[in-house]
């Protein structure tokens, strides 16, 4: 008998991604949209309306489903969002659950996001669920934000002064999450992974890069906080993600975010891709 995966966040970058990876396997999505249900359907996946921040939306949702892809939106509500979702699972019998944290998340995380995800961290392991939590570094699909200054200026600006990070594509994430949930459920029980790219890399260095796919010259500009903030406040950006995003540049400033790990290659066998294929596999967004 085949087991039915339930994978919530479905409409994000990774979980789209991770239906992709999961191609041939039972999956159900849970979105609270259903407009954006057909996309998801092309992928193979069952759609079922449903809101983590909604308690009672939930048990037809988790109704028959053995594993549980567990991702919530970074937000003040996101231990809620979490808590909403064990409960469901352990009410519908649901063997595993495979969480997306974040990298560094910890008590004394120098990040609310960090902290927070900590709690649910730690309510994960205590669910008597099957359990496996991903804590991914910064994201090279983060850059796509900045496509747009790139395509038409060729320059792109961040509050990260010279950070180097272990950025990691998404899609690798989505490789390592489709492992294990595919994987025996009594595998990766108890196990977090840290996930990072290759190399630690800083803007200066991305910079070089995206230019040498594209055949011009980028350039990247550090600029300090409050011009990244009024920047993002007329994007229309929430303050509290606002402020959680500065949180994380100076952490990463100061070198919180300069490392990489093996688990990606542990998890799959192979590297974790370079930031050159990232690159040239996105590059008409950027030009």
């Amino acid at each position: 008998m085949s087991r039915i995966i339930l994978v919530t966040g479905a409409t994000g970058t990774v979980s789209t991604a991770l239906l992709d990876a999961l191609s041939g396997a039972e999956v159900r999505a849970l979105v609270r949209d259903e407009s954006k249900a057909d996309r998801l359907r092309e992928r193979g996946a069952e759609v079922v309306a449903g809101d983590l921040g909604d308690a009672r939306s939930l048990p037809p949702a988790f109704e028959g489903v053995h594993d549980l892809w567990l991702l919530v939106p970074n937000g003040p509500r996101a231990p809620e969002h979490n808590m909403n979702a064990l409960w469901a699972a352990r009410e519908a019998g649901v063997e595993r659950v495979v969480r997306l944290s974040v990298v560094g998340a910890a008590h004394d995380a120098p990040n609310r996001s960090g902290r927070l995800h900590a709690l649910s961290d730690h309510e994960t392991a205590e669910s008597g669920l099957r359990w496996t939590i991903l804590r991914p570094h910064w994201f090279m699909q983060n850059l796509l934000n900045e496509a747009g200054d790139i395509a038409a200026t060729g320059t792109f600006s961040l509050n990260m002064a010279s950070a180097r990070l272990g950025m990691i594509d998404a899609r690798d994430i989505a490789a390592c999450a489709a492992r294990v949930l595919l994987d025996d459920p009594d595998r990766h029980h108890g196990q977090a992974y840290t996930l990072t790219g290759p190399r630690s890399l800083n803007f200066d260095q991305v910079a070089a890069e995206l230019g040498q796919v594209l055949g011009r010259s980028i350039v990247y500009t550090p600029v300090a906080d409050d011009v990244k903030r009024k920047a993002l406040l007329g994007y229309g950006v929430p303050e509290w993600i606002i402020d959680m995003l500065e949180e994380y540049a100076r952490a990463y400033a100061a070198g919180w975010g300069d490392f990489t790990t093996g688990a990606v290659a542990e998890l799959l066998g192979r590297a974790p891709r370079e930031f050159a294929e990232f690159a040239r596999d996105h590059a008409e967004a950027f030009a």
